[in-house]
């Protein structure tokens, strides 16, 4: 498929591309990977919870949520997601998860449902995996597929697309979300001012990555966790059921935009850590 033909299935109400939310820097780390959880006896530990953002968002998305699991004394990683496709952004996750002293709560929020379960097949350390707003593909699924599986979504109307070439000198778009529209269509129950500073500040995601097929899941064989956002209009709240019933997952809702880890960041640290609980 062509980068047009991409860009004209994204504009079609039932499309939809990964999503996520916000703001500004490569990396919002508590703690170094490699260094995660160390220093305490192993029998008193708390798992390590990583995070891992969506498209047009980074980690400091993740902020209020860190600031709660600290306080409770979580060691905390925020990935800095690549956002070029779902293998390579998985493989990277997939490194950083070794890194990791001791045992791992995964979390990922819209696109980066899909990258944590891919990421963690066969990661042994990874002991519960949470959804925050998130997809959950199945083997084959792409998140461009699952966004239309159910009517309600409207960013494909919001998407605004740049062509970019590749390190190997092929052609792609790179996709962000028109700035006059971020606020309503991603974080409409934010503050105007800071929604207005995440749609500066957002970084793009690759076409390729939201029409690439995910393997086999993790969801498969590691416990999960998904919350719902239910005024969501990135990933329909109908898509979102569907994936957390089939995946038998533990789930909650939240009357929350798809810019939930921002507006409510207490309820994901509650869910994360309903599921650190678990793991022993």
């Amino acid at each position: 498929m062509n980068s047009r033909s991409v860009y004209r299935r994204l504009r079609t109400p039932l499309t939809l591309t990964a999503a996520a939310t916000v703001a500004g820097a490569l990396l919002a780390t508590s703690v170094a990977p490699a260094s995660a959880g160390k220093g305490t006896p192993s029998q008193h530990r708390k798992p390590t919870v990583v995070l891992v953002h969506g498209a047009f968002a980074d980690s400091t998305s993740w902020n209020g949520v860190i600031k709660k699991l600290k306080r409770h004394g979580y060691p905390v990683v925020a990935a800095a997601n690549p956002l070029r496709g779902l293998s390579s952004d998985s493989a990277y996750v997939k490194e950083l998860l070794a890194g990791i002293d001791g045992p791992v709560v995964l979390a990922g929020h819209s696109y980066g449902g899909s990258v944590i379960s891919n990421a963690a097949r066969g990661a042994d350390n990874v002991k519960a995996l949470v959804y925050i707003a998130a997809f959950l593909p199945d083997k084959g699924e792409s998140a461009l597929a699952l966004s239309g599986k159910f009517p309600g979504s409207t960013l494909g109307e919001a998407l605004k697309p740049v062509p970019v070439t590749q390190p190997d000198g092929s052609q792609g778009v790179d996709l962000y979300i028109d700035q006059s529209k971020f606020n309503h269509q991603f974080a409409a129950d934010l503050p105007k001012n800071t929604a207005d500073l995440m749609a500066v500040t957002q970084r793009p995601v690759t076409s390729a990555a939201l029409e690439e097929e995910a393997g086999e899941p993790a969801w498969k064989t590691i416990p999960s966790w998904v919350l719902v956002t239910t005024q969501d209009l990135n990933i329909p709240p109908k898509v979102q059921k569907f994936m957390a019933d089939r995946a038998k997952a533990h789930t909650e809702k939240a009357v929350a935009s798809h810019a939930v880890s921002v507006s409510q960041p207490g309820k994901v640290a509650d869910i994360i850590q309903d599921a650190a609980r678990t793991v022993r």
